[in-house]
């Protein structure tokens, strides 16, 4: 992999605003910002949008994110090469937001069940922030461009996840910044250079 993104600054930032939110959602329960950012997206939910965002709902689903590690064993080389750690990834992803969910204990904005960090979120962030750092062998142009969509996908399945009424925008936030920062801990070993071969020590 190359080095046009360095994972350890995408992991700094990712887990600092990871870490200051949890912080935050311990300490106070519900974030100030919280109540009213939900109120003004869920403003804009019309039939059309809903609509639209139950399918965009999906692309932080099992159910499509398992093809969509199939395509990005068969798109990049280096997924294929180290299929073991993108795998991994998108086992801990689920694993650490159930862990994080029940330390947190908080709920989500209209049931009782646990919503920091998102679910949704959290998987969507780790599948395309994957893409991000496998992004770097492609052509330049296309690089960007495929970045690009893959922030706006992460972007979008957190909007989805407010407007549909499961999270509350810090629950999204602290999903997708858990995600960046578990795809940047793959990234960060993937980037690691091969340990070099020994040889046979002859007396």
């Amino acid at each position: 992999m190359k080095r046009g993104l360095h994972p350890r600054g995408v992991l700094a930032v990712a887990g600092t605003c990871f870490v200051t939110l949890a912080a935050a959602v311990i300490t106070l329960g519900v974030v100030p910002a919280d109540t009213a950012v939900r109120e003004a997206i869920l403003r804009m939910a019309s039939p059309h949008v809903l609509e639209a965002m139950r399918f965009v709902n999906r692309a932080g689903d099992w159910r499509m994110l398992l093809p969509g590690m199939i395509a990005l064993f068969l798109v990049f080389a280096d997924a294929r090469r180290q299929w073991w750690l993108w795998s991994a990834l998108m086992v801990a992803a689920p694993t650490m937001e159930w862990t994080l969910k029940h330390l947190v204990g908080r709920s989500r904005p209209e049931d009782v069940s646990l919503g920091f960090p998102s679910g949704h979120s959290t998987a969507a962030a780790a599948f395309y922030g994957a893409v991000i750092f496998l992004a770097d062998t492609l052509p330049p142009r296309v690089c960007r461009a495929v970045r690009v969509l893959a922030v706006f996908m992460i972007l979008l399945v957190g909007f989805a996840r407010v407007i549909l009424r499961a999270h509350w925008p810090s629950d999204v936030l602290g999903g997708s910044a858990l995600g960046l920062a578990l795809a940047s801990i793959a990234g960060l070993i993937a980037s690691r250079p091969p340990a070099p071969a020994t040889g046979d020590v002859t007396a």
